[in-house]
């Protein structure tokens, strides 16, 4: 009688253990594998040059997405993790304001369909000019070519504007070539609050960085930063 009513007990301890191992494991499987992936359903696509602006819910809530320029589709479900939030943000393409929205590096379609891995910053291509050199002032070939002598220094630089993308992170950024390069390194760009147009040829004067990493595909090995634009007298 005693062995029955010690086996009676082995058996009870056996399946609760079991029963609490099967709940922490179906626990573990509703938990999201990454805590900081979001989950998000694709509403409204909206193309424009560089970007692709989506309209999504996650969790009964509404809000824009603003990624590199890729194929999304109404009805996907997209994934991504990290995100950087702007505030009155106007897209000038689009004659729109946005109260808010998310500026993000790279997203994928739900079970891994589609990944778009494509950097913020737009492909340039090198354009057949010939800009002469600011008075007191370098070349774009010279800045690339010794980089680290220039770095924490104000120079001066004399291009034509290539591209404008305005009022990311509260300032312009804006590529100059001058027709000269360095390797494969003939664009330099530029954040100013400055105003210009594509195709002015024009000179900027700003402090030199090095290897600067905003995040969001904003990854410059060379960047002109706080440039105002140069007028002489």
């Amino acid at each position: 009688m005693r062995h029955i009513f010690v086996i009676i007990i082995l058996v009870s301890f056996l399946f609760t253990a079991c029963s609490q191992n099967e709940e922490q494991k179906a626990q573990n499987q509703s938990k999201p594998i990454n805590q900081n992936q979001h989950k998000a359903t694709v509403q409204e696509v909206v193309q424009v040059t560089d970007y692709t602006y989506l309209r999504v819910t996650e969790d009964n809530k509404e809000y824009w997405i603003a990624a590199p320029k890729a194929e999304f589709k109404v009805g996907e479900v997209i994934l991504y993790e990290k995100s950087m939030e702007m505030k009155n943000f106007t897209s000038k393409e689009l004659n729109k304001t946005f109260d808010s929205i998310l500026f993000i590096d790279n997203a994928s379609v739900k079970l891994g369909e589609g990944v778009m891995n494509q950097p913020l910053k737009p492909e340039l291509s090198k354009e057949d000019i010939s800009v002469e050199r600011a008075t007191g002032g370098i070349t774009i070939a010279q800045l690339y070519n010794n980089p680290k002598t220039y770095s924490g220094k104000v120079v001066r630089i004399k291009g034509k504007v290539i591209k404008i993308n305005t009022g990311i992170m509260k300032r312009n950024w804006i590529h100059i070539q001058d027709g000269t390069s360095s390797g494969e390194n003939f664009d330099l760009t530029i954040t100013s609050k400055d105003q210009t147009v594509v195709g002015e040829e024009i000179t900027f004067e700003g402090k030199i960085s090095l290897d600067k990493d905003f995040g969001y595909g904003y990854t410059y090995k060379v960047l002109m930063e706080d440039a105002k634009i140069f007028k002489s007298l």
